[in-house]
């Protein structure tokens, strides 16, 4: 009992210690202040120095600091403004549960002096906190008899604000059947009450699903909501009903597929077998099947492929439900297919103008109109195409465009074009279509042939077959098709007198020249002649070119050998003193080749001889001169081979046969053998000889003398007679051979040809003797010691 006594006068003494220094330190009356919960950190409340009549220095001096109950500090003070702030967010319910007003009570410590302050802090609660029921569902089963008036206990709500933010009442949806009461108990909280207002019937609705929502008074009001179930018991004496007859529901038309568009739900009054209710399509069609698929469960009806709002924009799909007893129900399931932009522009050419005239301008190349299976702004379209082409784009009626070109084009330069029209609709995403048409510029016949040279000079060598290709001219022609088809032809020569139809063909597809006949370099080395180049254009247009063919000449004329002559005739005996000083000119071989160039460049050779050693030929002047002194032992008569070559590849020659007579002197016409001992008898038979040499070289010059004139008559007759001759006009070229060179024939030997016609060979037919200089000079004595060698030696 002491100790008692002893704590009791121990707490009194400390109390009365705190009141007396409460009352000796407050130095100002308990100010209030209020603040609205769930303000942030930080969140002015007011300004203590201001409040306290202190200057912010005075009020950090005297260390100024809040004090509250607990550990907990709500507040903290700004030394530097004076300003009371909030430490933490601030719940009402927390700190005072359903205690209203909530106050928290604070002191504000001030030193030298030492004083406190005593504050309160008013927490006004807002509306944070929604009703919330202890039961979400409630789940009742209420008999069909039962009478309108009967009450039913409800779960109540709780609201954890105070005041006007706590539950205030009760509301029940729908409402057809049923109102609620809202009691109120002694502690002030409400709980609902559910009266039946009108009777039920289970065959017209089995189950009553109702909403329950409890209210507050805040601004703007919370609300809380639990389900009530409320199932009618009854017998099966009613067909399955649709809770809508009617469904309309709006799908994208790219939902994906196997997603769930609608749930139909139908109810049946009754109950147990009778109330089961099961889904099915109701005379649908096949297109309605291969779309959609119901569950007959649940009534979820699914995708079972894409929509297509361009093919289908709408379904109307009815639905049968069916319960346990046969019974059914039916309703309609309207679909809209809502457009989303997946359907790209389409572009339908209706006529395209190609191919078009290079010189046509301002053509139409293609019509064509433009569509998209969208709506609205995803069908609308806009065309366009590249700018860095000639031609543009007009609108015409409707949807419908045409593809112009702006002026004339120029098929050489670009003879195709790939034109791409872009067409984009306004959608979104925007879709494009581009659309590529080709526009082939045809060819006008503007350009002529051109040959790939303005001279051709073309090589054939001679004694060429008959129709050989000698070569060919070529001429490109800008423009296509038969405007550059080129044919070719042979121009009239410009010389009348060149019979260029006989000498040369030209192929007109391809240009290739031939040569109709055998060219022979001796009678004709070059000619010139121009060809044409005609295109197939309407109107056509032509070019030329110059052709010059060269012959080129081949070995193929042997020597001829003038002098002797070797026409089988009684030979030609040359007289050689026996008094002749070595490389005493004897006579010279002559002879011409009708080839040109190396061909024609000959040399001699002696080839036999009767005594050899005794005479020489010279080898490139035919010149046949002593080798030694003659002696009388040499013999009288002699006989040489000359052969004459050509340098031609293969070499061609001839050989000449020359017959010496040695003697004594030029003044004897008959010189005896030294071993002939009946002298008289042979020269009796040297003279007959020469008689009968005579006598023939007299017939063979009158012979010629008829040939002559038998050739004179046969020119003049028609040209037609096959066995004309013809003489070619002329003499024989006199620049052949120089005797004081090299060459082989001096310019004064000239001799006419006689030609068989038709027989392609030469054959002369006649010789004009003309002796020339340097026989004469070499056989001068000869020819005046003996007048009958004279005659012999001529011919005609």
């Amino acid at each position: 009992m002491e100790a008692g006594g002893e704590r009791f006068l121990r707490q009194r003494q400390v109390l009365l210690l705190f009141v007396f220094l409460g009352g000796s330190l407050a130095g100002s009356e308990s100010r209030r202040y209020s603040v609205a919960e769930e303000k942030e950190k930080g969140f002015l409340i007011a300004n203590l120095a201001k409040d306290l009549g202190l200057r912010v220095e005075e009020l950090a001096a005297r260390g100024a600091q809040v004090v509250s109950k607990g550990n907990k500090q709500h507040f903290q003070l700004s030394h530097q403004t004076g300003d009371l702030l909030l430490n933490e967010k601030l719940d009402r319910e927390e700190l005072c549960g359903p205690t209203e007003p909530c106050i928290l009570h604070f002191q504000i410590l001030l030193q030298n002096p030492l004083q406190f302050v005593t504050n309160e802090l008013h927490i006004i609660d807002v509306n944070d906190h929604s009703p919330v029921f202890f039961e979400n569902e409630m789940h009742l089963k209420i008999l069909e008899s039962t009478l309108p008036g009967a009450v039913i206990p409800l779960g109540n709500a709780e609201d954890l604000d105070v005041g006007r933010n706590s539950l205030q009442n009760y509301t029940i949806t729908p409402n057809s059947h049923f109102h609620v009461l809202t009691r109120s108990r002694r502690d002030g909280r409400k709980y609902p009450e559910l009266v039946l207002d009108k009777a039920l019937d289970r065959e017209e609705q089995p189950e009553l699903s109702l909403t329950l929502t409890a209210l507050d008074g805040g601004a703007p009001p919370r609300s809380g909501t639990a389900q009530i179930n409320i199932q009618v018991l009854d017998i099966n004496d009613n067909a399955p009903e649709f809770a809508q007859p009617l469904y309309e529901v709006a799908v994208l038309e790219n939902t994906p597929v196997n997603s769930v568009i609608v749930t139909v739900s139908a109810s049946d009054l009754d109950t147990g077998s009778f109330g089961t209710i099961s889904y099915a399509f109701f005379h649908a069609s096949e297109e309605i099947r291969k779309t959609f698929q119901l569950n007959p469960i649940t009534g979820d009806m699914q995708l079972v492929k894409y929509l297509n709002f361009e093919a289908v924009n709408s379904y109307e799909v009815d639905i049968e439900a069916k319960d346990g007893g046969g019974l059914s129900g039916k309703s309609t399931v309207i679909v809209q297919v809502v457009d989303v932009n997946d359907n790209p522009p389409e572009l339908t050419l209706s006529s395209v103008n190609s191919p078009i005239p290079e010189n046509s301008a301002e053509t139409v190349l293609a019509v064509f109109s433009v569509s998209d299976l969208d709506s609205g702004d995803n069908g609308r379209v806009v065309c366009s195409i590249e700018n860095n082409l000639p031609f543009i784009l007009k609108p015409s009626v409707e949807n419908f465009y045409t593809l112009m070109s702006e002026g004339a084009l120029d098929r050489e330069t670009r003879s195709e074009y790939n034109i791409t029209i872009t067409v984009t609709d306004l959608g979104t995403p925007r879709l494009k279509t581009k659309y590529n048409i080709t526009v082939l510029v045809s060819d006008v016949n503007d350009n002529a042939p051109a040959f790939t040279q303005t001279s051709y000079t073309l090589f054939v060598r001679e004694n060429n077959s008959p129709a050989l290709h000698i070569g060919s001219v070529s001429a490109t022609d800008r423009d296509s098709g038969t405007n550059a088809l080129v044919t070719y032809s042979l121009l009239p020569p410009q010389d009348p007198h060149l019979p260029l139809a006989s000498l040369v063909s030209i192929n007109a597809d391809n240009g290739h020249l031939f040569a109709l006949r055998s060219l022979d370099y001796e009678a004709l080395q070059e000619f010139e002649f121009r060809v044409g180049a005609t295109d197939r254009g309407s109107p056509a247009l032509s070019s030329e070119a110059l052709v010059r063919v060269l012959v080129l000449d081949a070995n193929d004329n042997s020597p001829f050998v003038l002098y002797p002559l070797q026409n089988g005739s009684a030979p030609c005996t040359e007289l050689v003193p026996r008094a002749a000083e070595p490389g005493y000119l004897v006579t010279k071989v002559v002879a011409v080749d009708g080839d040109s160039g190396q061909n024609a460049w000959l040399s001699y050779q002696l080839l036999k001889a009767t005594e050899p050693g005794l005479f020489g030929v010279w080898a490139h002047n035919g010149e046949v001169r002593t080798s030694r002194l003659l002696s009388e032992r040499d013999t009288a008569k002699h006989r040489l081979v000359v052969l004459v070559k050509d340098n031609g590849e293969p070499p061609r020659s001839a050989t000449a046969t020359l017959h010496l007579l040695l003697v004594d002197g030029f003044s004897q016409p008959y010189l005896p053998l030294p071993e002939a001992a009946p002298a008289q008898a042979q020269a009796d038979s040297l003279t007959v000889y020469l008689v009968v040499a005579l006598a023939s070289v007299s017939s063979l010059f009158l012979l010629s003398v008829l040939l002559f004139v038998a050739v004179r008559l046969c020119r003049r007759s028609r040209a037609a007679s096959v066995g004309r001759c013809s003489v070619p006009e002329g003499p024989f070229p006199g620049h052949l051979v120089d005797v004081s060179g090299t060459e082989t024939l001096s310019q004064s030997y000239q001799y006419e040809v006689c030609l068989t016609g038709g027989s392609g060979t030469n054959e002369f037919k006649f010789l004009k003797p003309i002796i020339p200089n340097f026989v004469a000079q070499g056989a001068e004595r000869v020819i005046e010691a003996n007048p009958s060698f004279r005659k012999s030696f001529e011919f005609s």
